[in-house]
């Protein structure tokens, strides 16, 4: 009769499952720092160029003079200049989801209303 092995069962002696690729490249990818996607678009974005912190600004007019320079400015837009800076603005305030502070999320949603009276698109009166 065989010797009966203590300790563990067979099913350990198999090989570990295949991870898949997407588990493999997602934990990679944590390690190495670039953990979302709306960084690496703000970093290699053909879009807009923008000024150095500028959703960093305290005033919200200053944010939106900001964006106004940059989208008037740009030769590599897509769109116009107002739709360029509010898509820009709006793109910020998404990335920032749950991790902006509620004061932030005041200016840069007043930023819109600023961006908006810098580039004359007041909204029509009822």
């Amino acid at each position: 009769m065989p010797k009966k092995r203590e300790g563990r069962s067979a099913a350990s002696h198999e090989a570990p499952a295949k991870q898949t690729r997407s588990a493999t490249s997602r934990r990679s990818r944590k390690k190495n720092g670039a953990r979302k996607w709306s960084a690496g678009v703000m970093q290699r974005s053909d879009a807009m160029d923008l000024e150095k912190g500028v959703f960093k600004a305290r005033s919200a007019r200053q944010v939106a003079l900001s964006l106004k320079r940059s989208a008037e400015a740009s030769n590599r837009r897509k769109s116009p200049p107002f739709r360029s800076a509010m898509s820009m603005l709006n793109f910020e305030i998404n990335r920032g989801g749950k991790n902006l502070s509620a004061q932030r999320r005041r200016v840069l949603n007043q930023a819109k209303v600023e961006l908006r009276k810098v580039f004359h698109r007041e909204p029509a009166q009822h």
